[in-house]
């Protein structure tokens, strides 16, 4: 005899919300990796395209020239750093975590550490890292909705690019 409100599942039914819940998890899983794949991607492009611009100019006798370039949203600023010499300016508080990325050849760093999705220090080459962190050590650029814009600049008689806002 039944009792009034008594409700059956199949076993074929509680399989099937089973296998819902399995694949609505893969889902968000997969989308969850596809993302930070994306991040990685975007993040990789930034540094080819900066080494490649810094190349250009670099290769001239010379030039400035403002770019603008993207990024992952996770990082908020670009730093350039000189660990030859102590912080000061600015973000000087950033010194000592970028310091972490450092393994005595980067000069250009993601903050926070890991938001660069693996790309956390890259050594930049051709650039002035000195004229570069004049007056700043580490010289951040802020990500400002996926975007950070600075200038690179050679003059005569200069053999290094110098980046600036």
């Amino acid at each position: 005899m039944e009792k009034k409100g008594e409700m059956k599942l199949s076993f074929g039914m509680i399989f099937s919300i089973i296998m819902i819940i399995i694949f609505i998890s893969f889902a968000f899983y997969a989308i969850q990796k596809f993302l930070s794949i994306q991040s990685t991607a975007q993040a990789a492009k930034f540094v080819s395209d900066l080494q490649n611009d810094v190349d250009k100019m670099w290769r001239g006798s010379q030039g400035s020239q403002k770019q603008e370039y993207f990024l992952p949203s996770g990082v908020r600023y670009v730093c350039f750093a000189d660990y030859k010499k102590s912080e000061m300016g600015e973000r000087q508080s950033f010194y000592d975590e970028l310091n972490q990325a450092y393994y005595e050849e980067e000069n250009l760093f993601f903050y926070p550490i890991g938001s660069g999705e693996g790309f956390d220090s890259v050594n930049l080459k051709n650039v002035d890292i000195e004229k570069t962190t004049e007056e700043n050590n580490p010289e951040c650029f802020e990500n400002i909705k996926g975007k950070v814009i600075f200038t690179l600049k050679k003059d005569f008689n200069e053999a290094l690019v110098t980046i600036s806002e």
